[in-house]
Parts: structure tokens; C-alpha cells; sequence
């Protein structure tokens, strides 16, 4: 692919001795939304919490096969430096509790040791915020805990936080399964806007929403890769009968 950014390659994950993924392999484009989408209990989440290496955490979880960022296999990468490239937002919005929501934006230079002058942090701050769309929302509250902030407006500042160490990717696990319609839109159209400057990998289950914001679906199924293609492709036109079935809402 002549603009990819990221290679799955042969791509196994097990827990103990039950296989969750086989033999995944697909390419993701730059600045692009790619939506993974499956059943429940189809290995989403366990796919995309590989590519930034949350599996380390586990000791029961074990992989094999490769994953290129920028052509460099991502388990030959300090794993630090890879969380900095590729950036994660959960499914239900954790901004920490006890920080003010200009703290929560730089957490993760604090967290990595990384220091930054009263004018980087006013600078990364205002920008992330910014990119998140919650800016104007919150710009008189910098200083307020980030708990007292909306569902949604807290997703779009879990958003902020991982903009915030200007990553390549952006991993998105269901990331309005906990919002209501109008701020599960918001995000939408952030997504839209976002792909101009980084490369975006959202598990969802909401087969609309992937219609509405992605480039690309890779469709699993039992932790296989049924079927990757352009999604105006998977929509109109699947080539595996699981997909179409899958798509008509025969199963979920």
C-alpha cells in the first residue's frame, strides 16, 4: 500500500492456551480511519490493544507474527516511545479524578518524566485542546477538575490527553459506547477532522457509525479477518456471506 503506516503481518494473539486472533494481515493507510468491526468476543479490542503493546502487561498473553510502524516492528520499539506514537482512548471516559483538566492534557509527560516550560505546557495544552474540540468549552475552566465535565466532554479530553503527545495513530476502543447521540456526533465529526493530521483505528460495534466515518473496515469473525477493503466496497458490496450477514444484522 504506498502511503501505509502500519503493517499487520501473520498476526496471532493467545491468552493462555485459547487463540483469540489468527493469522491477522492488513495494511492501514496514513491519515485514514480504519473501523474493526465484529461480533462481540471477535478479538477487536485484544488487535488494537496490540498495536500499542498493552499485551506486555499480561503475562498470560502471548503473540506472534509482526506489526510495522513506519516499517519498524513495533516489539522491537521501547514500549514507551511506542505509546507515545500510538495513542489510546478507552471506551468509557477516564480522565484522572484528582487533576485539573490543564493537568490532565500533559499527563503523560508528567508520567513519563518528561519536563516541559510553563510556555510548552501552555502551548500543548491549548493546542490539544483545541484539535479536541473542547477548547472554547472549557478555556475559562482550565484550572477545574475534569470530573465535573459532561461524558462526552470528558471523552473529547481523553481525546486531548492523547493528542497531547502528538502521536502518529490514535487507537479508539468503542469510544462513544458510554455517550448519548448528540456527543457520540461531536466525536464523529472530530474523528472526520482529525484523520487530516493522524492515522486513526476505531473499534466499534455501531455498524452506522463505521458507515458514517470510515475509510476502511477490516470485518473479524471467531478471531479471524474475514474480509479488509475501502468501506464503500463492504457496505454495498462484501465478497464473504458472514460479512453481508453480519452487516444486515443477522447476528451481533
Amino acid at each position: 500500500m504506498e502511503d501505509r503506516i502500519l503493517r499487520i503481518e501473520n498476526f496471532y494473539v493467545s491468552y493462555g492456551k485459547n487463540t483469540v486472533l489468527k493469522n491477522i494481515s492488513f495494511d492501514v493507510q496514513k491519515n485514514s480511519v480504519t473501523a474493526i468491526m465484529g461480533p462481540s468476543g471477535c478479538g477487536k479490542t485484544t488487535l488494537i490493544r496490540a498495536v500499542n503493546r498493552l499485551h506486555d502487561l499480561n503475562s498470560d498473553v502471548t503473540s506472534k507474527g509482526a506489526i510495522y510502524l513506519d516499517d519498524q516492528n513495533i516489539f522491537e520499539i521501547d514500549p514507551i516511545l511506542l505509546r507515545r506514537k500510538v495513542g489510546m482512548v478507552f471506551q468509557r471516559p477516564n480522565p484522572f479524578p484528582t487533576m485539573s483538566i490543564y493537568d490532565n492534557v500533559i499527563a503523560g509527560y508528567k508520567l513519563n518524566g518528561l519536563h516541559l516550560t510553563k510556555k510548552e505546557a501552555d502551548r500543548i495544552v491549548e493546542t490539544s485542546l483545541i484539535r479536541s474540540g473542547l477548547y472554547d468549552e472549557v478555556k475559562a475552566d482550565l484550572f477545574k477538575k475534569g470530573t465535573f465535565l459532561s461524558g462526552g466532554q470528558q471523552q473529547r479530553l481523553c481525546i486531548a490527553r492523547a493528542l497531547a503527545m502528538e502521536p502518529e495513530i490514535l487507537l479508539l476502543d468503542e469510544p462513544t459506547s458510554a455517550l448519548d447521540p448528540k456527543a457520540t456526533s461531536k466525536i464523529e465529526e472530530l474523528m472526520m477532522s482529525l484523520k487530516q493530521t493522524v492515522t486513526i483505528l476505531l473499534v466499534t460495534h455501531n455498524i452506522a457509525q463505521a458507515a458514517r466515518v470510515s475509510d476502511y473496515v477490516a470485518f473479524l469473525y471467531l478471531g479471524e479477518l474475514i474480509e479488509f477493503g475501502p468501506s464503500k466496497k463492504i457496505f454495498t458490496s462484501p465478497d464473504s456471506l458472514v460479512t453481508e450477514e453480519y452487516l444486515s444484522g443477522k447476528f451481533g
